[in-house]
């Protein structure tokens, strides 16, 4: 695996925590398999407290099964799992569309058109992993514009069980170019505060999610 994935800051969990959801995001950390502890705390260069503790925050999250005495392993999903998760998903996102361009500010819709050019600029050099990390907070940040809490709880909640499937959904060039398509509708129609269409275009993009994805779980 390398020594590229070291902690350089042994007391952040956080950065615990992001590196190992980093190797299961990209599948370096296979669905369905057993997290060989001793093996990642060494290459990671962290004790075994905060490396469990950082399988606890994933277990969570819905990326680890935590099984006492038997190890843990990386969630698998069915593909009845995901599209639920994605229909139910594309539902709320719809809403948290609709939901911004009534309640969000002018400098809270420009903030998040800002991240999007940013997005956008990563396509274009084709840094995937920043891109996808920008495109997950783009999501997260348009639920908070809808100023309902328990939306943006449910959202969160689902978007952290489809980490790994949202990054496989852009793994082949015609998906990418496709989401990208798809964002570039959302801004559109966010800096027109037309809620109606940014809904629709929210909702569009989760149903092609699948489509993407189906064929790779």
């Amino acid at each position: 695996m390398g020594s590229n994935i070291a902690i350089i800051n042994r007391s952040l969990h956080d950065q615990v925590v992001s590196r190992v959801r980093d190797l299961i995001i990209e599948g370096t950390l296979e669905p369905g398999s057993r997290i060989d502890e001793a093996y990642l705390i060494e290459e990671l260069g962290v004790s075994r407290t905060p490396f469990r503790e950082a399988l606890r925050t994933l277990a969570a999250e819905g990326l680890v099964i935590v099984r006492p005495s038997k190890g843990s392993m990386v969630r698998k999903l069915t593909p009845t799992d995901v599209f639920s998760m994605l229909e139910v998903l594309a539902n709320l996102e719809k809403l948290a569309g609709e939901l911004a361009c009534e309640r969000a500010s002018d400098d809270e819709i420009a903030d998040l058109v800002d991240l999007h050019n940013l997005m956008m600029n990563c396509y274009r050099t084709r840094e995937r992993m920043p891109y996808y990390k920008m495109n997950q907070e783009f999501h997260s940040r348009l639920a908070v514009l809808s100023k309902n809490e328990t939306l943006q709880d449910m959202q969160a909640n689902i978007q952290a069980r489809l980490k790994r499937i949202r990054y496989i959904g852009n793994q082949e060039p015609d998906s990418w170019a496709g989401a990208v398509a798809d964002h570039e509708e959302m801004v559109r129609a966010l800096k027109d505060k037309d809620g109606k269409r940014l809904g629709e275009a929210m909702a569009s993009h989760l149903n092609k999610t699948w489509e993407r994805v189906k064929d790779s779980i």
